[in-house]
């Protein structure tokens, strides 16, 4: 007799769904971490969670042309447009 595949929503792990469910998050904090050869953008939530990301080198530039401040901003604009498509409208900036 053939083994039922079991779902990847079983009650065992608590999961209902095989896709996390889309959080609407109206606060947030914008991490940004800037250093000579790369700047990194991460949006959490209040209590920390990472809700989005993107640094210059995913944004499509390469060596020293990463730590510019155009390619902050590209990245920025990128992490950012990410979080409001999914309701947010208030953050706080914190930078490392």
């Amino acid at each position: 007799m053939v083994k039922p595949i079991p779902k990847v929503g079983s009650r065992r792990n608590g999961r209902s769904s095989a896709r996390k469910s889309a959080r609407r998050i109206p606060k947030g904090v914008i991490h940004v971490q800037a250093s000579f050869n790369n700047t990194i953008i991460t949006v959490t939530d209040v209590r920390g969670r990472v809700i989005s990301w993107s640094s210059a080198g995913t944004c499509g530039f390469k060596g020293t042309r990463r730590g510019t401040p155009f390619a902050a901003q590209t990245a920025a604009e990128n992490a950012i447009r990410a979080v409001v498509d999914r309701g947010m409208q208030r953050v706080t900036p914190r930078t490392r």
